[in-house]
């Protein structure tokens, strides 16, 4: 009997969308290996959240991969469901990167819905700041070796390795900065997903 091809379920970064380079690149790289799903995620992290782990219990994941607020956001739902993940630059104080970028921003990528503008006030800063006093409450000694973390050594906006390894064993770097191109997804985010997807999802 034919086995299904995994499943991997990419989370992008704030500023991103569903459609960002890196989930392309994600999708190029494991072509024939596994399917690539990747949503646009609500601006709201409770509406994003929520998103995310309906997703979880639909598709059934092989695996989760995030970027910076999306691999926040993985970090949380991949510990409480036991998945493995990759966490790409975790940013896990979202209130530090908010609160200097008060104001109106556009998305770096087209989509889903074509609203490309949005507001980043204090009560949105207020969200993040409650769900980060609950982002460990999965923490168990059984996701210690399943939930990595890939760090760029030229990251500027986020430096949570000491952060993560307080509760994970595993952290990986590349020579890039926070958002990785195309061509470092291919080569070090790729071969550790392949990894994963191995060692731990199920069959």
């Amino acid at each position: 009997m034919e086995t299904a091809m995994p499943l991997v379920l990419f989370l992008h970064g704030f500023f991103a969308a569903g459609a960002c380079a890196p989930a392309q690149a994600l999708t190029q790289g494991l072509a024939g290996q596994a399917r690539v799903v990747a949503p646009d995620l609500p601006l709201h992290p409770g509406e994003a959240l929520d998103l995310v782990h309906r997703l979880c219990l639909q598709l059934h994941p092989a695996a989760i991969v995030g970027n910076s607020n999306g691999a926040f956001l993985a970090q949380m739902v991949a510990s409480r469901l036991g998945l493995p993940a990759l966490l790409g630059n975790p940013h896990l104080e979202m209130t530090r990167f908010l609160t200097p970028r008060l104001g109106p921003h556009e998305y770096k990528a087209p989509r889903a819905d074509g609203r490309q503008h949005f507001v980043i006030d204090q009560p949105l800063i207020d969200e993040f700041a409650r769900l980060q006093q609950h982002q460990w409450d999965y923490d168990s000694p059984a996701n210690r070796d399943r939930i990595w973390g890939l760090f760029g050594t030229s990251d500027t906006l986020a430096h949570y390795e000491p952060l993560f390894l307080e509760h994970y064993t595993h952290a990986f770097h590349f020579p890039g900065a926070h958002t990785p191109t195309p061509d470092e997804v291919l080569r070090y985010y790729v071969p550790l997903v392949v990894q994963l997807i191995d060692r731990y999802a199920t069959r």
